[in-house]
């Protein structure tokens, strides 16, 4: 299983002329400065990775970029079967349900949080249907499949800088797409508690795209740079884009002190997020926060 690491036009994984299967997982705005501004453009970079002949499973689309894969799987003559088309899932109390237009399946829910994995486990497993695995293999994989951080629940040292009854949860999710995601999951994991965000981004994101799903959703909000990467945007400047947004938002110098404040803060214990980058989850999973 290879993933592309930018677009998939230009990507290294192309030397790879003749998978048995390729995936294009819902697209969304990203990496603006390399694949397009547009949903077209970027769904067309990553079309790039359509091989002639070779099946196609597309996640959900927007219609315009679901458009843009069409006629590039046309052109190849790869068959494209699109979520919401040629094939179905929906949620359930336990679990979703699975129509791969062949035969249905009665799935379990993922091991991984949020209600947006149910979208990535349904493709996940109409490519386990496609390559031959059987519904037992599918229910294992989905049920143990494990994902750093997205929405990890963090223990150790940094949690043990909350006060009792507080959680320490950690995303890499920085683009509008993730903001949504999250925004929908945050009731899952909070279960009525306020939630308290950690911020960190890049100078490549757009921090007003990514917080406006989680409006009115935020208790209080601490921005910290992005260690060792040059690209990381001044969190006063983040803080300033959050305050435009309606949130509570004020600078910190890194994750510890962002910690601190919130545990002096008082209040009920909340539900602490840190997110905005993966190049900041990275360094609080290498425990160098």
């Amino acid at each position: 299983l290879l993933e592309t690491g930018l677009g998939g036009r230009l990507d290294a994984t192309n030397v790879v002329d003749r998978p048995a299967l390729t995936l294009i997982s819902p697209v969304s705005m990203d990496h603006e400065a390399y694949l397009g501004t547009t949903l077209e453009a970027i769904a067309g970079e990553k079309a790039g990775i359509l091989k002639p002949g070779v099946p196609v499973l597309a996640g959900p689309q927007a219609p315009a970029a679901l458009a843009v894969l069409d006629a590039r799987a046309e052109v190849l003559a790869a068959p494209l079967r699109a979520a919401g088309r040629d094939w179905h899932f929906a949620a359930g109390d336990h679990g979703f349900r699975l129509d791969s237009g062949m035969e249905v399946l009665d799935l379990p829910r993922p091991g991984l949080v949020g209600a947006h994995q149910i979208e990535n486990a349904a493709l996940a497993a109409m490519a386990g249907l496609a390559l031959g695995l059987d519904a037992d293999a599918l229910c294992q994989g989905i049920r143990g499949a494990i994902w750093p951080a997205r929405l990890q629940r963090l223990n150790g040292d940094l949690a043990a800088r909350l006060p009792a009854g507080a959680e320490l949860w950690l995303d890499g999710g920085h683009n509008p797409a993730a903001g949504q995601a999250l925004a929908l999951s945050l009731d899952g994991i909070a279960h009525g508690r306020p939630v308290d965000l950690v911020l960190g981004m890049l100078e490549t994101k757009d921090v007003a795209a990514f917080l406006a799903p989680m409006r009115g959703r935020i208790r209080r909000l601490l921005t910290v740079p992005v260690p060792d990467e040059h690209l990381g945007r001044d969190p006063a400047e983040v803080a300033v884009l959050a305050r435009a947004q309606g949130f509570e938002a004020e600078p910190a110098a890194d994750i510890e002190g962002a910690l601190g404040r919130l545990a002096e803060a008082g209040g009920e214990p909340a539900v602490v997020l840190i997110c905005g980058s993966l190049y900041l989850a990275g360094h609080v999973l290498r425990g160098r926060a």
